[in-house]
């Protein structure tokens, strides 16, 4: 069965999530650890934590996927931004190391001006004072779609912070197939070259997960716009592809399109389907 889930609101709990994945047809969701335009994270419910993780023991469940806010960036020159990416991202560990096996995604960062080096630098120091030897949930650096000052459009600007991590085996990427598309590697008519690439520089083995869009923009536009599963220009025949390819048939993929909870549902159904019958 293919590993699939899409974005839930995390505002009623773990427990709740996970009746509505049940609903969707999915085996995992993702959530914002807080707003998405940050703030203040809702009080720990010890108590739903504790029920969400024994309800997952005895159903194929896999591990879940938390999202910082959009508005963290490690790679400003700002000190105070600086400083509010280290707290949420340092509560966010706290908080997650609770599931015990979670994975935590997050954009690596806008230089905004000071050069590519000086803000790897500032991921990487940021990074190196958040993971710990006792940090129980791996930190996924998602690709971007080179939107301005971005970093991580290419896999070898990610591959140059993960170089740089003190605990490397905490560290991993998540693709987004929206984001690369539009950064400029032709996963639509290549994407087995795309693949030997990203394994010839960080290798398949640190791809954790898969946020499996279709992208509104047409490659390597440079531009981020997610849009439903075949109805943007990777289209439906390149996603398939994906999700049956022998190198990512058994990855995590996460929807993040702009969907309400029904046509999630219709999406995972279709693409369940397709799975089953390659």
């Amino acid at each position: 069965m293919l590993k699939i889930g899409c974005h839930l609101s995390a505002s009623k709990g773990y427990c709740h999530m996970l009746k509505e994945a049940e609903f969707l047809g999915a085996n995992t969701f993702q959530f914002f650890t807080r707003n998405p335009r940050g703030g203040k994270a809702k009080e720990i419910d010890y108590e739903d934590i504790s029920l969400f993780k024994e309800k997952t023991k005895s159903i194929d469940f896999q591990q879940v996927l938390a999202h910082a806010p959009y508005t963290l960036n490690p790679a400003s020159q700002d000190e105070r931004i600086r400083d509010f990416a280290h707290l949420v991202m340092k509560d966010d560990l706290m908080r997650l190391d609770l599931l015990d096996s979670a994975l935590y995604n997050f954009h690596p960062g806008s230089h905004v001006g000071a050069g590519i080096i000086t803000g790897t630098e500032l991921i990487i120091d940021l990074l190196n004072n958040i993971i710990s030897k006792d940090t129980k949930t791996t930190v996924l650096l998602e690709t971007m779609s080179g939107s301005g000052s971005e970093i991580g459009s290419t896999f070898e600007e990610l591959k140059n912070i993960m170089d740089e991590v003190k605990y490397p085996e905490k560290i991993g990427v998540c693709m987004d197939t929206c984001h690369i598309y539009s950064a400029g590697y032709d996963i639509k008519h290549k994407l087995d070259d795309v693949l030997m690439h990203f394994d010839s520089v960080i290798g398949l083995n640190k791809l954790y997960t898969i946020h499996l869009n279709d992208s509104k923009m047409p490659f390597a536009s440079h531009k981020d716009r997610h849009e439903k599963i075949g109805e943007g220009e990777l289209g439906l025949e390149a996603i398939s592809r994906i999700i049956t390819h022998p190198a990512l048939k058994n990855k995590l993929f996460v929807l993040e399109t702009p969907n309400e909870l029904d046509g999630y549902k219709k999406e995972i159904e279709l693409l369940q389907s397709i799975y089953a019958n390659n």
